[in-house]
């Protein structure tokens, strides 16, 4: 009986295991590769709710409180301290076996009246995971039963998003809560007439914390008073002086609640806000634009026009002087990338600004991969592969994982992979460097601190993946081609 329930190790010849090892190297292996639709393996993406988290973390005393298991709001946590070397705070509700059965409202009453009481907010997001979501919770009614039954202040704000693990991406969870925070703090707010005078700019899902300096640095450069949602920038990047702070930084609440009295309101990441620009278009004063990332010289050009349309404000010579510097950065450096084929994965815009400064630096894109999109994005960067002749030949992957990336690495190589940690499997297979950009990175420290954004971010892109190159030339030539000067 005892060996029934043993079950047997298989094991494998030395030479089986090498057959193995070259066949997934085929094309042969490819074609199975690419048929599979059931099984997902590493894909270049995380879960709704993680994304929902980085918007509930980034306001003014906001605590993220997740409707679901401790282990789901363990993973959020430890992804984003990961990622930015810095505590990631969140509280959650615990949910296990009795709540798939009787439902999570018991719990939650119990997590909002805890953490309150312990860690007094000034607001409380709550966004959901795979369980609650599965059996049907109803987050308007518990929330509202909540507050009626005295566990959390009438007042305190609970926007909440409902954002299941089993669909969509982290991307669309930003979205869902962004709309849900913003929805909550302008209820009331508008006011016919008035004008804030400000930007409302909302850079999308960004692990960068240089980024986020680096939108506020432009702007203060051209004089344009404005409001981030959500900022990111001190919560995930603050200073250490001793004193540890459970909130720090992050968008005033009082600022978001204005921002519908805006003169103008910008996304930066179209496929990050489809929701909440369709709701802002609807609800909000002023002038809207959604924009791609400004990677590059011409869309930080397209960027910064747009900003001195919107404001009447001139481009200021500090600005027009990185821009000069920027381009003299990329014709100093153009023949270490010109011609070299790139391996490309991540989210759909940040793919799309990586993409447009390869075909400036004459770079081939040449497998962009993206493992969760639709048609229209592939349309969209299928158009931008053909606005130049770098783009003939590359191929735009969709719903693919970086499974699919690694038999396109084997079978047709390429010089670099540009891409987050999870591609340094493929990479290290395909013995292809990998350049890390995007989230998360974990595997490396302070590379969320380097703007690749504007003028700046270009030289930063432009430098790693050059010197890179450099480093590897030097690293495996022989003696008589060590030289000083590359």
């Amino acid at each position: 009986m005892s060996e029934c329930a043993l079950k047997k190790v298989t094991e494998h010849s030395p030479e089986e295991v090498e057959k193995v090892k070259e066949w997934i190297n085929t094309e042969e292996y490819k074609e199975k590769n690419f048929a599979r639709t059931a099984l997902v393996i590493n894909p270049a993406h995380a879960c709704q709710p993680l994304g929902a988290q980085m918007v509930a973390t980034a306001f003014e005393g906001s605590l993220p409180f997740v409707h679901g298991s401790q282990g789901c709001a363990s993973y959020f946590r430890s992804t984003f301290s990961r990622h930015y070397r810095e505590p990631a705070a969140a509280t959650c509700d615990a949910m296990t076996e009795d709540g798939a059965v009787f439902g999570g409202q018991n719990n939650l009453f119990e997590g909002l009246e805890n953490a309150y009481a312990l860690y007094k907010p000034k607001m409380m997001p709550v966004y959901t995971t795979c369980m609650p979501e599965v059996i049907g919770d109803d987050l308007t009614a518990f929330i509202t039963n909540a507050k009626q039954k005295g566990h959390i202040p009438e007042d305190l704000p609970t926007p909440y998003a409902n954002t299941p693990s089993f669909n969509g991406t982290h991307i669309h969870g930003y979205d869902a809560m962004m709309r849900s925070v913003l929805q909550y703090l302008t209820k009331d707010q508008k006011v016919e007439g008035k004008c804030t005078g400000k930007l409302n700019l909302i850079p999308g899902f960004d692990g960068n914390t240089g980024n986020i300096r680096e939108y506020k640095r432009i702007l203060e450069a051209m004089e344009i008073p404005y409001t981030v949602m959500a900022d990111t920038s001190e919560v995930f990047d603050t200073p250490c002086d001793g004193t540890y702070q459970l909130y720090p930084g992050g968008t005033k609440l009082e600022d978001a609640a204005e921002s519908i009295n805006g003169k103008a309101t910008i996304s930066l990441q179209k496929y990050s806000t489809v929701t909440t620009m369709k709701w802002i278009d609807a609800e909000y004063s002023g002038e809207k634009a959604v924009m791609p990332m400004p990677f590059g010289i011409a869309k930080t050009d397209e960027f910064l026009m747009k900003l001195s349309e919107l404001f009447g404000k001139e481009i200021p010579a500090e600005l027009k002087a990185e821009r000069g510097r920027a381009v003299d950065a990329m014709t100093d450096a153009h023949q270490y990338l010109h011609g070299k084929k790139f391996a490309v994965a991540g989210d759909p815009d940040y793919l799309i600004g990586i993409v447009s400064f390869l075909l400036e630096m004459g770079a081939i894109p040449h497998h962009v991969l993206c493992s969760r999109a639709t048609k229209k994005f592939k349309k969209e960067m299928d158009a931008l592969l053909e606005t130049s002749p770098f783009g003939a030949g590359c191929t735009v992957y969709i719903n693919k994982d970086l499974w699919h990336m690694r038999s396109l690495l084997v079978t047709d190589p390429v010089d670099g992979i540009i891409g987050d940690t999870h591609a340094k499997w493929a990479a290290r297979d395909a013995d292809t460097p990998l350049f890390r950009i995007g989230f998360p990175i974990i595997d490396r420290v302070n590379l969320h601190r380097s703007p690749v954004i504007g003028y700046q971010g270009a030289i930063n892109i432009l430098t790693m993946i050059a010197n890179k190159f450099l480093d590897i030339k030097d690293e495996t030539c022989e003696d008589q081609w060590f030289e000083m000067m590359r």
